[in-house]
């Protein structure tokens, strides 16, 4: 089988702080990408990664979806769906743009794969500002989303239980999970399969939408919800390229 190439889109960010030293004060801007593991990971085993941060994407993630033709898997991480739908033409020239949300739906429907990963900004996310519940990809997510804050903080840790072992998505991954911090609070649709959940709440949850795939894994690929035991666990990357695999595969023709 050749190398999955995969889309992944967000998971960055800028922090601005200010610094007061007695009288004085002076301010400082930083900028983080929290899955460069992730990504030289998967790139180490040989697939294909594309990324697009947060910020790039009203020039890089084009309107006609064009640069989805050459993917298997597109991956969204902890970017709300205002970044996609309110691009500078849009927000600032109000411009007509085609909606890059609906050519996900599309590709989707068409053979592709597409994966939503937890946090801040994913799902509904924090005071419910993602919004994807009102988005075209509410159609394709196997879950169903809260029009509200999703957040459920665990700060003293959870293990999450496997409840399907032998599903294909997860045809690598054995053991016990190490602890996560926080999840999205979101409910399974009629028909989807909940592989893996903590108390009655789904963590990851794989469907079907037309001819290609689609999960959600509600927790993060990186700190915070996701703290180092877990990135360094042995059961990561295997757990990311079993679930990648099965989402590509109607591409692939498996």
């Amino acid at each position: 089988m050749r190398p999955l190439r995969v889309l992944l889109v967000g998971e960055s960010w800028f922090s601005y702080s200010i610094h007061q030293k007695g009288f004085d004060a002076f301010q400082a801007a930083e900028y983080t990408e929290g899955a460069a593991e992730w990504i030289d990971g998967l790139r180490g085993r040989g697939h294909v990664v594309e990324y697009i941060p947060a910020h790039q994407v009203a020039t890089a993630f084009d309107p006609q979806g064009t640069c989805l033709e050459r993917q298997d898997v597109v991956v969204f991480s902890d970017v709300g769906s205002n970044t996609f739908l309110l691009t500078p033409d849009v927000f600032n020239a109000s411009k007509t743009s085609p909606n890059r949300l609906e050519s996900v739906r599309e590709f989707v429907g068409v053979g592709g794969g597409f994966l939503m990963i937890g946090g801040y900004l994913s799902f509904s996310g924090i005071d419910g500002r993602a919004r994807y519940w009102a988005s075209p990809l509410a159609e394709v997510l196997p879950v169903r989303m809260k029009h509200e804050d999703d957040r459920v903080e665990v700060p003293q840790g959870f293990t999450p239980l496997v409840v399907a072992p032998d599903h294909p998505a997860l045809r690598s991954v054995s053991g016990e999970w190490p602890h996560l911090l926080g999840y999205n609070r979101v409910e399974p649709k009629e028909g989807a399969d909940v592989l893996v959940v903590h108390d009655a709440d789904p963590i990851l949850v794989v469907g079907r939408h037309g001819n290609g795939r689609a999960a959600a894994f509600t927790s993060d690929l990186a700190p915070h919800w996701a703290p180092p035991a877990f990135v360094s666990w042995e059961g990561y990357f295997e757990l990311w390229v079993s679930l990648l695999t099965w989402l590509a595969e109607p591409k692939l023709g498996v």
